[in-house]
């Protein structure tokens, strides 16, 4: 398996490398974010572990670097930031994990092996459709009538929770409980808002609102014209 860790810190950095090969991975290693997408273009990683507290680049523009690469790799956030608001920002913009300094090794390592796995079981899945909307389970990527449509990880894990219950109807607390990880905070209109920017992106016909009980999917059948 091979990784990419982007640390600018030589100590930390050093470390994170020599316990990374003792666990038996080939890993690269890239100073600053202008590196990235020279080692991205001339190698195919596994997952990348990234501080995003870069010197010359933002984290942010280097997560983007990162999920634009023809084979998306996982990526763990390695950080010394420790707000809510930073780690939602960064797993909205495609983390799939995140760790805050200072980390146990070998608790990185395991955090590697279970972000890869999960990723393998994912790219076996075929996509989730229902009509004209279809999710990519491995890019997590949404396409509607043929076209793609840019989405939050947040908006896709509200997408994906919608399709997989069918005609279920959610209620609110149930949608929050399946997109935001245990601990994460969330204002009381978080799913309205989502649901809002979903039917900006998709139309208003295709989340529908069952007063006093939650949200629904509209039927197949209602989306096809």
């Amino acid at each position: 398996m091979r990784l990419l860790i982007v640390e600018d810190d030589p100590k930390f950095g050093a470390a994170l490398h020599e316990s990374l090969l003792g666990e038996g991975f080939s890993a690269d290693w890239a100073r600053c974010g202008s590196e990235v997408a020279p080692a991205m273009a001339a190698c195919t990683y596994d997952c990348v572990l990234l501080d995003p507290d870069l010197p010359d680049l933002s984290g942010e523009e280097t997560l983007r670097t990162i999920r634009a690469a023809a084979a998306e790799p996982s990526l763990i956030v390695i950080t010394a930031r420790r707000g809510v608001t930073d780690r939602i920002r960064l797993l909205d913009l495609g983390a799939d994990d995140y760790l805050t300094k200072p980390v146990d090794l070998a608790e990185v390592a395991a955090r590697v092996r279970a972000v890869t796995r999960r990723a393998r079981a994912v790219r076996s899945t075929p996509p989730l459709r229902h009509g004209p909307l279809q999710l990519d389970l491995a890019r997590r990527s949404v396409t509607w009538r043929d076209e793609p449509v840019p989405v939050t990880d947040k908006e896709f894990g509200l997408l994906e929770a919608f399709v997989r219950g069918g005609q279920r109807v959610h209620p609110r607390a149930a949608l929050q409980a399946a997109i935001y990880d245990l601990g994460e905070e969330a204002s009381s209109n978080t799913i309205e808002v989502y649901v809002h920017f979903l039917r900006r992106k998709f139309g208003p016909r295709l989340i529908r609102t069952v007063r006093g009980s939650g949200y629904q999917i509209a039927p197949e059948e209602s989306l096809r014209d």
